[in-house]
């Protein structure tokens, strides 16, 4: 009976591995989000590069920081923070493309994102 547990446990943890590799990296990549408000004062139009790896995120410019997650099915967090203005972001990627909102301060607003 000990080696029918062992067996089962190594047939299930080897097909569970490559599904867990395959779905950590699915988003993996460079994207360009765009951040728009509907306030002016706010700013509206910007661009920021972010890079993917392993569901983590990290920024590709000097002049913002990106921290977050991305989990398995898409669903992002997201912290940008350049001097002492920060914002945070929630949304979803989807293959390509992805969109959200966020909100800073005294700021809010909707962002979308694609893979470059």
């Amino acid at each position: 009976m000990n080696c029918f547990r062992k067996a089962l446990f190594v047939t299930v943890f080897a097909l569970a591995l490559p599904i867990a590799q395959a779905s950590a990296s699915t988003f993996d990549g460079a994207w360009n989000v765009r951040i728009s408000s509907s306030s002016e004062t706010c700013g509206n139009g910007a661009s920021v590069a972010i890079g993917i790896s392993n569901g983590q995120i990290a920024s590709s410019s000097a002049a913002v920081t990106a921290s977050g997650r991305v989990a398995d099915a898409g669903s992002i967090n997201v912290t940008l923070s350049t001097g002492i203005k920060r914002a945070v972001g929630f949304g979803r990627l989807s293959g390509t493309s992805g969109s959200g909102t966020w909100r800073g301060t005294m700021c809010t607003g909707t962002w979308t994102a694609e893979r470059m």
